[in-house]
């Protein structure tokens, strides 16, 4: 009776022993993504944890404790608002100068992806201030300049605290260009020759409205991958991809993610689910096998 007794609890560490070991083994997957940081919705297409959201936008965002970050090759711009149906994000550039704040010069830089699918809207328009008479963009490219709801470089000059002190060195107005994003992607400040440059949004509605009262910042424009999300939100999942292949899934549970949609009362193609259980099939009957063995030895 005692031997039996023994190799049951011999048996029965040993089955949980094994069980442990093939937990921590398992194939780990996100349990759930997280849809806010602190009061900015985070959708479909973009995310702050990856494999979440599309594999196009992977790595766009940080979240800190305080706030959400657009990430570019030129730093990190604070994201103000996301609007997912309008497809429009505003952010705002810390180190750029506005009309109160005058800060050292440097360029606004975005990844090929980047200005492919989330570039800034035609109504944001860049200012290039402090131009030298040899800048490309006052001669031979004097055309990507253009005027903007009836604003000129006097009204900027005169009414920016930061500006004016440009205005006072030089006793005259410099020139200043008013721009688009396709002049900053193609060109670097040092080639433009003017030593700093601020950004306005929503330009359509600034006629009339000092530069005081501008929106000062950027408006991106994103795109919405066409990749079956919808049906995977509808059945319960959340969208996201394998961070290895970056092929798109739908992420069902703590254990279970689909190329699809989630069971949800809808036919499932298991042949194509990733990681449809946390247990490999071979290890799962090796774990009943112990378990039926240690029943035995009870029975003895």
């Amino acid at each position: 009776m005692a031997s039996s007794k023994s190799s049951f609890l011999t048996f029965n560490h040993l089955t949980i022993y094994l069980i442990l070991l093939l937990l921590s083994q398992s194939p780990q997957i996100h349990s759930t993504c997280r849809n806010f940081c602190n009061n900015i919705p985070i959708n479909y297409p973009f995310s702050i944890d990856d494999g979440c959201g599309a594999p196009q936008y992977r790595h766009m965002l940080n979240c800190s404790a305080t706030d959400l970050f657009f990430l570019t090759p030129s730093g990190n711009y604070k994201v103000q608002s996301i609007d997912y149906e309008k497809q429009t994000m505003t952010i705002f550039d810390p180190s750029m100068s506005t009309c109160s704040i005058l800060q050292p010069h440097h360029d606004f830089k975005m990844s090929e992806i980047q200005s492919a699918i989330i570039p800034p809207t035609p109504d944001t328009v860049f200012v290039l201030v402090n131009c030298s008479i040899d800048s490309p963009v006052l001669n031979h490219y004097k055309s990507l300049c253009f005027n903007f709801s009836g604003h000129s470089c006097d009204e900027l000059y005169g009414s920016c605290t930061s500006f004016k002190l440009f205005h006072l060195l030089s006793n005259s107005t410099p020139a200043c260009c008013f721009t688009s994003y396709e002049t900053v992607k193609y060109m670097s400040m040092d080639i433009l020759d003017c030593t700093h440059y601020t950004s306005v949004y929503n330009t359509d509605r600034l006629e009339g409205v000092g530069p005081l009262d501008w929106l000062y910042g950027m408006k991106l424009s994103f795109s919405v991958p066409d990749t079956g999300c919808g049906r995977c939100a509808k059945s319960g999942g959340t969208c996201g991809f394998d961070v290895e292949t970056e092929m798109s899934q739908c992420i069902c549970s703590i254990t279970s993610n689909s190329t699809r949609d989630c069971a949800g009362g809808r036919e499932i193609n298991f042949a194509d689910s990733y990681r449809a259980s946390s247990f490999p099939p071979l290890q799962l009957w090796y774990i009943l096998a112990l378990v039926a063995i240690s029943y035995i030895i009870i029975l003895r």
